[in-house]
């Protein structure tokens, strides 16, 4: 057969492989169909005005003081009158949304930063009792509960909640009660939410640093804090970074939090929830402004993404360590620490998991008034088994996600193969950003985009897949193009991680026996890889069920559809909703969740991290 020039070029392979040029072009054309051109289409209807390309949607975001003021209304505390008592209220400036959603994005990005880090070095470097404990607490934050969790964390920072029941009615630690609400009370949820993303980056970078770097410093003279300031925290500094900013995309995305805290109308004065709002309203039909500011919304998120991408491929460092892999330097604490442990470190995480506890005793409770919840009951949980419309919301997402991931898996497998074993095609980088953008892309930008997308290109237009067809319109097939796209990234990062440690000559020894790549592919990478994929869609199948900015978007406009995220947040928000059944939906995620962590553990005999961007 005679050598192609352009399959050389474009797939790596000197002749024509239609495996391999399948594994490139599905993907490609998937994720270009159904991310590039919706993000397209959304951009010419943000750069058109009376019929031509036009900034005039930008100039009246960036011109108007509700976007943008140097002069901001509100405060930070103050001291207030609530149910005739004095209080510290903590609120936030004003500084218009689109500055308000950067300044809070900002400080999640710190205190996470701050709080993930510093449990990871003491989980890293330190072995005192209660450790694995510990270790299992870190990982209850990561349970995924949207609404029901936020309505916790703000009833947790009332006036007569717990937080005051500890610090200022039995410590007297607070002058006075502290009251959080607005855009701090959105910070504090973010961040309790979100910490884990940092810990479990920051974790790993400690454990994987050469032991011998530090020893070195410490022969030369460094010595605590010197020591950790500059050579243990720069060689963490990648993952912790890392981390740090995927936290901060997830904040500028999050929806939960301001919705739960918009009876503060400072908390509504963000990017996620103005778009939110216009679907709720129905101002988004045809309304360019809106797409102009998911697209501000989008290039903050990709700036922050590629900056981290920069960062972290700028700073490796090389760390060899003789005689195989080192065995991490783990000591006992001193006196102070053991101290700061007990007393400091291990409170802040116990306030940080009481949330994903509200929802727990929420959804077994009759109500919640004041500090706990009141009256024991099964009926909660027995109502999203027996009550219809709760119990097809079940269905419906587990539809979706199930669907979802069969197409994620299709897509990693070949977008990981294509780019991983072909590195020198054309096309290998292309596909391999594709495969990894879609972490940054907001679901609130997704959503978005298929609402101009699939409202009108003319093959969607009138379809069941077009969202003004209030009548026809199904957002089940939306919602699974959405998942397929929006948790690709987990499975295919997972799976890359499986080639690189399957040798290439496996494969073509096999091939040089005689059999072809198909039977190479499905006989011997396959099924060295399938703990890999196993552990990627199990891990993008949770992240379906619970995804949340395109479920209560569009897939809030048809009610027999509704996902579950979408049943919560009617029940949180709803005038005749329920936060003790949209509690209960939430203790059934958080079985999906574990479940899926046990059976990943026992089946790939490791322990499998959530999120991370390294």
């Amino acid at each position: 057969m005679k050598v192609s020039k352009w399959s050389e070029k474009l797939f790596g392979t000197p002749l024509p492989d239609p495996v391999v040029i399948t594994s490139f072009l599905f993907p490609l054309l998937y994720l270009v169909a159904f991310l590039v051109i919706p993000v397209i289409v959304m951009l010419g209807t943000a750069f058109k005005y009376n019929g031509h390309i036009s900034l005039y949607w930008f100039k009246s975001i960036f011109g108007s003081s509700y976007y943008f003021t140097i002069h901001p209304d509100g405060y930070l505390v103050k001291t207030t009158v609530y149910g005739g008592q004095e209080v510290y209220h903590f609120y936030g400036w004003d500084f218009g949304v689109v500055i308000n959603s950067l300044l809070v994005s900002l400080s999640v990005m710190l205190l996470t930063t701050i709080l993930g880090t510093t449990f990871a070095f003491i989980m890293a470097r330190y072995d005192f009792p209660g450790k694995n404990i510990m270790r299992i607490l870190l990982f209850i934050p990561l349970l995924v509960t949207p609404f029901v969790n936020v309505v916790v964390v703000k009833k947790m920072f009332l006036p007569d909640g717990i937080i005051n029941w500890i610090f200022y009615q039995h410590l007297h630690l607070f002058p006075k009660p502290i009251w959080i609400d607005g855009l701090v009370g959105v910070i504090i949820a973010q961040t309790i939410t979100y910490y884990p993303i940092v810990y479990l980056n920051a974790y790993a970078s400690f454990i994987n640093i050469d032991p011998s770097l530090e020893e070195q410093a410490e022969n030369l003279g460094s010595r605590g804090f010197h020591l950790f300031r500059t050579v243990t925290l720069p060689l963490a500094m990648p993952g912790i970074m890392a981390g740090a900013i995927l936290v901060g995309i997830f904040s500028l995305e999050d929806l939960a939090a301001p919705i739960v805290f918009q009876g503060s109308a400072i908390a509504k004065k963000l990017m996620s929830y103005q778009i939110y709002s216009s679907f709720v309203s129905g101002f988004a039909v045809g309304n360019p402004q809106m797409a102009a500011l998911a697209l501000i919304m989008l290039t903050i998120a990709l700036i922050m993404f590629l900056a981290v991408r920069w960062y972290v491929g700028l700073k490796q460092y090389a760390m060899l360590s003789k005689g195989g892999r080192w065995k991490p330097r783990v000591a006992k604490p001193k006196p102070w620490q053991a101290l700061l442990i007990a007393f400091v470190a291990v409170p802040m995480l116990l306030i940080t998991i009481f949330p994903q506890i509200g929802v727990i005793l929420l959804a077994f409770s009759e109500r919640w008034y004041g500090t706990w919840p009141e009256g024991f009951t099964l009926a909660n949980m027995k109502a999203i088994l027996t009550q219809p419309d709760i119990e097809r919301v079940i269905l419906n997402s587990l539809l979706y996600s199930t669907v979802a991931i069969f197409i994620i898996i299709l897509l990693s497998l070949t977008a990981s193969y294509a780019s991983g074993r072909f590195k020198k095609a054309k096309l290998a980088p292309i596909l391999d950003s594709l495969a990894t953008i879609p972490i940054a892309v907001p679901g609130i930008v997704i959503a978005m985009s298929y609402f101009f997308f699939f409202s009108t290109v003319p093959p969607f237009k009138g379809t069941a897949l077009d969202p003004t067809n209030l009548i026809y319109f199904f957002p089940g097939a939306a919602l699974i193009l959405a998942y397929s796209i929006r948790r690709l990234p987990f499975a295919a990062r997972s799976i890359s991680a499986g080639l690189q440690q399957v040798h290439v000559s496996l494969e073509e020894a096999a091939m040089n026996l005689g059999a072809g790549r198909w039977k190479a592919l499905t006989s011997i990478l396959l099924p060295m890889i399938s703990l890999n994929l196993l552990g990627g869609a199990m891990l993008s199948f949770v992240y379906c069920m619970s995804e949340t900015s395109v479920g209560i978007t569009l897939g809030s406009i048809n009610s027999t559809w509704y996902p579950i995220t979408a049943k919560m947040r009617e029940l949180i928000m709803g005038a005749v909703g329920s936060a003790n059944l949209a509690a209960a939906l939430g203790v059934f995620l958080m079985l999906v969740q574990i479940t899926a962590i046990v059976v990943a553990n026992i089946i790939t005999k490791q322990r499998y991290s959530f999120i991370g961007l390294t």
